[in-house]
Parts: structure tokens; sequence; C-alpha cells
């Protein structure tokens, strides 16, 4: 037989054995294996979806509102965010602030952050790069503030705080339990969802409370808080010292939920360590002001990053060995037996060692 022909004839069979083994592996009970998915450092991330960008409009000021499309999209639940993946390649959460019941879109808002308030660009590409019609990359959705059951509950939100809020005064309300909302930003201008939030709250005095600090300073969670019932959850996102004078004014027998939107102040005292990089033999030290990342990226210049605040997940490590002092707002507890985030975890004690 000629060589040519011998050679289409062995091209030809690779080619059906390979296609025979691709539909064996698509009728396997086991396919997909969560490794194949987007591994890091060998642990999965979640399935990463592609949407449209439907619509994009302006909510208040500084304030954008995405609707993003799709179809069969996995459910949610209040208090959930998603990954957003930018055209650039940078990641940034967002927490959902649509309807859970409607699978066809997610909905998130953003403030603009601009550079010398620490915004690190991600922001800016929401409000002026993304157009309507763009498609986006999404993962998720994840839950690290569930909304809980309860008698009663109190939310405090500051700013764009509100976004994880609203679907949980929507699922409060239907659920006919009490609750009340005390709701801040600069000015009414800037505090999205203004309208919704008082149609919730209804004729009912009380329920909703508004303070603009261009017009009545700042909010006052301790006077909001007096009188709250033994048993009631109190959930809050916004500024740290919000988070912090509502955690001091808690009344005695109720539940403090927090959801933040920049990353926790640093308690300073941090120590020196080393990190081992195991698959690449290599240690590096980390200084009592550094990151981890950093001291990783000196050694691994390609490592993944983005958001180097603890929130997105891209530089999520699996730890072999060590202690670590998780601070991120990201992993759950299960997460968090195995991996960490390098941008903002440390090493409790003086070594981690890294699958990396």
């Amino acid at each position: 037989m000629p060589r040519l022909a011998t050679l289409a004839l062995a091209t030809g069979a690779a080619v059906l054995a390979r296609r025979a083994l691709r539909r064996r592996i698509a009728a396997s009970p086991l396919w997909p294996l969560p490794a194949l998915e987007e591994p890091v450092s060998g642990r999965p991330r979640p399935r990463a979806l592609r949407l449209r960008v439907a619509r994009h409009e302006r909510v208040a000021e500084g304030v954008v509102r995405l609707r993003l499309e799709g179809a069969g999209l996995p459910p949610w639940q209040p208090g959930a965010h998603l990954d957003l993946v930018l055209p650039s390649g940078l990641v940034r959460q967002y927490s959902l602030c649509g309807d859970p019941g409607d699978s066809s879109a997610y909905t998130v808002a953003t403030r603009l952050i601009g550079a010398e308030q620490g915004g690190r660009g991600g922001s800016r590409e929401v409000h002026e790069g993304l157009r309507e019609g763009d498609e986006v990359t999404v993962r998720g959705p994840r839950n690290r503030f569930p909304l809980t059951d309860a008698p009663s509950y109190v939310f405090v939100a500051g700013g764009i705080g509100i976004t994880p809020i609203l679907p949980m005064l929507r699922a409060v309300q239907a659920s006919g339990k009490p609750w009340r909302l005390l709701y801040g930003g600069r000015s009414r201008a800037s505090m999205p969802f203004l309208e919704e939030v008082g149609r919730l709250g209804g004729a009912r005095p009380g329920r909703v409370t508004v303070v603009a600090q261009n017009e009545d300073g700042l909010p006052d969670p301790a006077a909001f808080l007096s009188g709250t019932p033994e048993g009631t959850a109190v959930y809050v996102c916004g500024p740290e010292a919000l988070m912090d004078a509502v955690g001091t004014a808690l009344p005695a027998g109720c539940s403090l939920h927090l959801e933040r939107f920049t990353p926790r102040a640093s308690s300073g005292g941090d120590a020196a360590f080393e990190v081992e990089l195991r698959r690449s033999n290599r240690t590096v030290a980390v200084a009592a002001d550094g990151t981890v990342l950093a001291a990783v990226r000196a050694e691994l210049p390609d490592t993944a990053y983005s958001c180097e605040q603890g929130f997105c997940g891209t530089c999520r490590q699996r730890v072999l060995e060590g202690e670590v002092d998780h601070r991120d707002e990201l992993l759950t507890d299960a997460e968090r037996a195995g991996s960490m985030l390098i941008c903002v975890s440390r090493a409790r004690g003086g070594r981690l060692v890294l699958d990396l």
C-alpha cells in the first residue's frame, strides 16, 4: 500500500479513536470531573458562564446596574454574589440584587471608585468600558452572607451596601416577618434603589430610615438599634466604621451578620514568615508588612491575581502544610481547610507550604 494511503488510514483511525474516547467520557457518570474546571493549584473554581450585557443603566449618582442575560442560570439566594471577569481580565465581585426567581438573568450594581479612593480600575471598566450587547464571563453564584431564619430582622446599609440587602428585604417582606432598615449615604442622589426601598417600607412609620450625610450627618446605629428585641438577626453591609458601630451597639441576644466591600483593616503586629513553594522547590520570605502574593510573584511572576483584596479568588492556592490566618471575604469554612487567598491571608506561625 502506498505510504500516503497508509498514513491517511492511520490518521483516520486515530481520529475515530479520539472521538470514541470523547463519547465514553461524556457518557460517564463522573463527567465533568471537577479537577478539569479551571483548576487553581489543583482545586476547582466554579464553572464559568458567558452572559450578555442586556442592560447597562445609571441608577444613582456614580452607580450603574447591569442586567446579564443567559438561559437556565444556576439558582441563588439573597446575599449571594458573582465573580465578574471583565474583558481586561480583571476579576471583581458584585452582590446580586435582582430577583432570585428569574433564571434568565443576573443583576448587579456597582459604584465608580476612582484611584484617589483606592480603586484599581475594575469599577471604571464596568462604568466606561462595558456596553449593552457585550459578553462577559461570570463565575458563581456563591453565598457567604445568607439570610437565616429569625423572628425579626434589622438591616443596616451604607451606600452601595444596599445591593446584597435589597433581595433580603423583598424576601422578608414576602414572609410577613417584621423588619426595619437603616440606609445611609453621602446624599440621596448617590443612594441607589431609594424608590424601591421606600415602596417596600410602605406607609409603616419607622420601618425605613434614610440618612443622607449632606442633610442629616452620619447615621446613629446605637439609637436605631435601641429597643431591638432579643432573637433579631442584624444584617450589615457598608464601610468598616459603620459595621464596627453596629457591632458595638448590638443588643444582647441578637445575631450579627456582616458583608464587607472593602478589606478588613490590619490590626498591626504582623510577623515575617517563610513560604515553601513545593512544586517549584523554592522558599520565599514574606516580610511583616508584605504579602504572600508579592513574595511568590517575585519568584513566579506568572502567578495569577486580580483584586489583591481577598474578594475575587483569582490568587487562591492549595495549602499543603501550616496554619493559615485567613483574612479573605470569599472562601467558605470548608474551602479554608485546604486553601488560602495569598493576596491577603498570612501564616499563623513561622511557615507555610503551598502547592506551587
